[in-house]
């Protein structure tokens, strides 16, 4: 159960239009990004939402892992992504290949700013505290 979940907030995104707006094209980018990080994909759902009165309409890119997921949506009318990878570190620690995906995304959409969080999930609670956890950690800072 313990796992590495990173977060990121992309603002100013100088990528090709077609990253923020082709679900195919973005789903295949993720396919190879995970790929790459040596991580596996066992499903997938890539979703291009229709345009409303404030833009084009963006997307919804979801790959599921053995390790566990990437999701990532777009808002091409604030040149905005977010990006959510997790991975579970049972029989292995995949933290590095965590990194690696996110490290290709952020290079694929070219952000002029990045808001970043690591969080490390399913940590065993401490002794004594009755299984209820500890105080909150505060996020692991990543450099953008």
């Amino acid at each position: 159960m313990q796992g590495l979940h990173l977060t990121a907030d992309l603002h100013g995104c100088r990528c090709a239009p077609r990253w923020l707006l082709d679900a195919d094209a973005l789903g295949q980018a993720c396919l190879d990004a995970v790929r790459a990080a040596g991580l596996q994909a066992v499903g997938r759902l890539f979703h291009a939402f229709p345009a409303t009165r404030h833009g084009p309409g963006g997307v919804t890119a979801t790959v599921l892992l053995a390790e566990s997921h990437l999701c990532l949506h777009t808002w091409p009318e604030r040149q905005a992504v977010t990006l959510d990878v997790y991975v579970c570190n049972f029989g292995g620690d995949h933290s590095a290949r965590a990194h690696a995906l996110m490290d290709a995304l952020l290079a694929l959409f070219d952000p002029a700013g990045v808001q970043r969080h690591a969080l490390r999930r399913g940590e065993p609670a401490p002794p004594g505290d009755g299984g209820h956890g500890g105080p909150a950690l505060p996020d692991e800072p990543v450099p953008a």
